[in-house]
């Protein structure tokens, strides 16, 4: 178990360090390009829309993040040769895809039709009724710290950029360090897998709000 423990610190130590920092620096505006103004919207959101998704720098940073947290997993535990029930926890847990996937299969599940497109300009080129802006972040536990959070924004617009309303969900917990020596493999993984969670329970409420944003503009 000794072994078993070192091999799971040093992995650990490696998902801190400089190629995966704890956490990307998130802007305080996660609007950027637009921001909401005093103005709000006459149009209402509806089923029968077509809407265009955009990333924010956030969302961005977010996906970068998360990419290189996983391969960081997939590598660091192929050399450490930890446990196959910690090593899957670990890589579903830095899903880079679980966010964007989800939340598209919840503007499916609202709208007639949703497309991604890389910039604003894409998007208004277009011609949808409604844009989005998403916008993602998440952290994940490292030897620095064992506070893990993921949040999810959507905000939306008319075909003039002028704000319509937002949907949103969160969710964060405070784990104890998952290299304990008195922990066994099972349990790391639980608490490990619980990374995953925090994100899940995030994009539920996400999906909540949505309905009722979307609900609330018959």
């Amino acid at each position: 178990m000794k072994g078993q423990s070192a091999a799971l610190l040093a992995l650990v130590i490696t998902l801190a360090g400089c190629s995966v920092p704890g956490a990307p620096r998130y802007s305080d505006n996660p609007d950027g390009m637009l921001r909401p103004a005093t103005q709000v919207s006459t149009l209402t959101l509806k089923h029968s829309q077509r809407v265009a998704v955009i990333f924010n720098a956030n969302t961005q940073a977010d996906l970068a993040y998360l990419a290189a947290y996983n391969a960081q997993a997939r590598n660091g535990l192929e050399q450490n040769q930890l446990q196959a029930p910690i090593q899957q926890a670990y890589i579903d847990s830095s899903n880079p895809r679980l966010a964007i996937d989800t939340v598209r299969s919840s503007l499916q599940q609202q709208f007639a039709s949703v497309a991604f497109y890389p910039n604003l300009d894409a998007a208004m080129a277009a011609r949808p009724e409604v844009i989005m802006v998403l916008d993602t972040r998440s952290t994940l536990a490292t030897e620095r710290s064992s506070d893990v959070q993921a949040s999810v924004r959507a905000q939306f617009y008319d075909a003039n950029l002028t704000y319509i309303g937002e949907a949103r969900g969160m969710d964060g917990r405070n784990m104890t360090p998952v290299w304990t020596h008195t922990k066994r493999a099972p349990e790391i993984a639980d608490q490990v897998n619980a990374q995953r969670q925090v994100q899940v329970n995030a994009l539920q409420r996400f999906d909540a709000s949505l309905k009722a944003l979307v609900a609330s503009n018959p």
